[in-house]
């Protein structure tokens, strides 16, 4: 399938990369699809950030995370946080869910690609409910 012709947006938090590191079998069976151009992919800056993070505390593999980084930036839409809206919509989830504010902007990014599907494992994340949009638990 071209790229064009494409029409699943799939939305991917910083535990999906991490489970992905793991080796959880869905999310390498997702990650598979990505690679595949079989689905799109969305990834917020914010999760580079975290991924980052974590390699620097020693809880992930500094190696293993630049390798994700730089697959991320090669097959996955980013999305900047460098607009306005995204900062107004992560805040009126924070506000109205009691979302922690990374993952409300986080959160906001993904919608405002219009994904359908987020795959996550982060508990505030999979509280999140709105019509059109499923929340894949990678724990479960």
């Amino acid at each position: 399938m071209k790229k064009a012709e494409r029409t699943v947006m799939t939305g991917l938090d910083t535990g999906f990369f991490i489970e992905l590191l793991k080796g959880n079998n869905k999310a390498v069976e997702e990650w598979k699809k990505i690679v595949d151009s079989e689905i799109d992919a969305v990834v917020c800056s914010l999760t580079i950030y975290e991924l980052k993070r974590l390699s620097l505390k020693g809880g992930l593999s500094v190696a293993a995370v630049q390798l994700t980084i730089e697959a991320i930036l090669a097959v996955c839409q980013v999305v900047w946080i460098n607009n306005c809206e995204v900062l107004d919509d992560a805040a009126r989830l924070s506000h109205g869910s009691a979302i922690p504010a990374v993952d409300a902007i986080i959160l906001a990014s993904l919608l405002q690609a219009g994904v359908q599907t987020i795959y996550s494992t982060d508990r505030h994340i999979q509280s999140f409910k709105k019509k059109g949009v499923g929340i894949i638990n990678l724990l479960t």
